[in-house]
């Protein structure tokens, strides 16, 4: 994705009262200017994604970071280099986790504003567009907005199961300096399903991926046709909340509100659709870097594309022992290396073994860039096909245990296991689920909402477990928040 402007909120808590906006593009260009054209608005559009892929959102922090951390899936040493130590130990007291949380609830809140922004201007807008354009632009952005208050709401707010009526967050709906109400974890939850599903009815009838000839695969393969839209806007749709992605989102969502029926439908609707192939073994495997697929491209239903982290992953996970890894008994343990996980090409993909000063450890090999002529553009993560397998293995298991767990058995069997699960005890088969879950998805953000939505205790990397609680799974507001009404 090429870079475009991007919006910058000087003042991004909108919901501090006294807090004032002053909008202004890189290039100097006005926002009255900007939404002159209808490429004005692409541009704009795209701005947000480009300023939701920094290192302090999807970039790192919310895909390789925070959350990773709190879900206990790295190894800290006292003086490691990010200062995560604390965080690691829920001390949300400590100075480098308090300008770190508040930096995604206000970079947060500022791509929110933007997203209202076109909204707003596209409603009153004279501008000429084609049909298929502006239903993509209202939609992506609906749907952004949906997405972002979600893993706010997932951060900052109690989960479903624990508070539904409890304070969760500002749905921020409006482009003003006024102060927006914390919404109910119920009211938050159903303002997002109400964007999405506007979304979604927008996207059905213009998104080039629903198109037969829209096929999914790497930049330069003659059977992609992803980069063949004749207007850039209209090429990559994984690199955007495509309308799976949206479909996807909702499952997340419905799921959150335990409506499985709903959640199932709609992952069924990105599976069904055979959009998204199963990464090919060869291509995982692959000993030439430049012909390597470490991250399982075709199977991203959604992706942040980012350029610069490969700027920082040496730093992050090849700094020794300063750095985030996961312990050698540990690692072993996850992937149960010496069971049922000992062909799990994820463990042997994703990992290497170290050994320096007597410590034997794992460095994580996902995000490793070892060229720039590799298969395929450098995204983090953001929905994953095998997720929405997850998600219809759960909601179909009270109906249907038999289809439950030939969902879950369809991924171990595409990553190299197998022994199938085989159980008729929902305890065993949640305790799968949720092994299964931290193995696809490490260091990409997701384990520790899974255990805030199911309120189920924190395994650390020591066997011992962090019981569940509010006190761990919600994190501070900004405390200018709370001076400003939001209480």
């Amino acid at each position: 994705m090429k870079k475009y402007y991007i919006i910058i909120v000087t003042a991004v808590l909108l919901s501090s009262c006294n807090k004032w906006l002053d909008v202004k593009p890189e290039a100097e260009i006005t926002k009255e200017e900007l939404f002159k054209t209808e490429s004005g608005f692409i541009e704009a559009l795209n701005g947000i994604y480009t300023s939701c892929a920094i290192d302090e959102l999807y970039g790192v922090e919310l895909s390789a970071g925070l959350p990773e951390v709190l879900a206990q899936n790295y190894h800290f040493e006292a003086n490691d280099k990010d200062g995560y130590k604390q965080t690691s130990l829920y001390n949300y007291t400590d100075p480098r986790f308090i300008d770190r949380k508040d930096k995604v609830w206000r970079r947060m809140y500022n791509a929110i504003a933007n997203c209202n922004l076109i909204l707003e201007n596209m409603a009153k807008s004279t501008v000429p567009m084609t049909q298929v354009n502006k239903q993509l632009i209202k939609g992506e952005a609906l749907a952004l907005r949906a997405y972002l208050h979600f893993d706010l709401l997932r951060l900052f707010g109690p989960s479903f199961v624990s508070a539904p009526a409890g304070k969760g967050i500002p749905y921020v709906v409006t482009f003003s300096n006024k102060a927006t109400p914390r919404s109910t974890v119920t009211e938050a939850l159903n303002k997002m399903v109400a964007d999405l599903t506007e979304a979604k009815g927008l996207l059905k009838t213009v998104d080039p991926i629903l198109t037969a000839g829209y096929k999914v695969g790497y930049p330069g393969d003659t059977t992609s046709k992803e980069l063949s839209a004749p207007i850039l806007f209209q090429q990559n749709r994984r690199h955007r909340l495509n309308y799976y992605a949206v479909c996807g989102e909702l499952a997340r969502i419905y799921l959150y509100l335990d409506k499985k029926q709903d959640a199932l439908a709609n992952a069924l609707e990105v599976i069904n659709a055979q959009k998204f192939p199963w990464t090919k073994e060869e291509d995982f495997i692959q000993a030439d870097v430049t012909l390597k697929d470490r991250i399982m491209y075709p199977e991203l239903v959604f992706c942040w594309y980012d350029d610069w982290y490969k700027t920082i992953y040496a730093s992050r996970f090849e700094a020794g022992i300063a750095g985030a890894y996961i312990k050698g008994d540990a690692g072993d343990k996850l992937y149960e290396k010496g069971g049922i996980g000992g062909e799990d090409r994820r463990f042997k993909q994703w990992f290497l073994l170290v050994t320096d000063n007597s410590m034997v450890r794992y460095e994580l090999q996902k995000y490793k860039r070892d060229k720039d002529t590799n298969k395929h553009p450098f995204v983090h993560p953001a929905i994953r096909l095998t997720e929405l397998y997850y998600i219809a293995a759960e909601a179909i298991w009270d109906t249907d245990p038999a289809k439950a767990l030939e969902y879950l058995n369809t991924v171990r069997t595409k990553r190299g296991i197998i022994s199938d699960v085989n159980t008729a005890s929902r305890t065993v088969f949640i305790d799968e689920l949720v092994k299964e879950v931290r193995k696809e998805t490490y260091g990409e953000g997701q384990l520790f909402y899974l255990y805030k939505r199911l309120n189920r205790g924190i395994l650390q990397e020591t066997g011992a477990v962090t019981n569940p609680s509010d006190k761990v799974f919600v994190l501070p507001m900004p405390n200018d928040e709370l001076e400003y009404g939001q209480r």
